[in-house]
């Protein structure tokens, strides 16, 4: 099992769970897909996207059984796993905080880097 994770706030994901399903945040309703990363990206994406940013959780999902999940070349032709389409809350594997301590976020030991 290969688990990818999605960053979000964790009102987004409260919502998501009311509602059965999470259909993404503004930038992924920009871009047209769901971003998720890696267990070796997830560290760089907080850092890039969501330096200092508190209140957020970390969602992990098993990547083989995401519908709609494509690897899409990204930052320096890095393979991103991306979902086109919306991720059912059930599918999530486990929902974590992401807090931020010294500057930095904290992550789940859960994680693998």
């Amino acid at each position: 099992m290969t688990l990818v994770f999605k960053i979000c706030a964790a009102t987004e994901w409260a919502a998501a769970e009311a509602a059965g399903v999470f259909k993404g945040s503004a930038i992924d309703h920009a871009d047209g897909f769901v971003h998720l990363s890696s267990a070796a990206q997830v560290r760089e994406t907080a850092a890039r996207h969501f330096a200092r940013v508190d209140g957020l959780v970390l969602v992990a999902f098993a990547a083989e059984e995401l519908a709609g999940l494509k690897w899409d070349a990204s930052r320096g032709g890095a393979m991103f796993p991306h979902v086109y389409g919306h991720l059912p809350v059930r599918l999530a594997r486990w929902v974590k905080p992401l807090p931020v301590a010294s500057g930095a976020h904290v992550f789940p030991q859960e994680v693998a880097f």
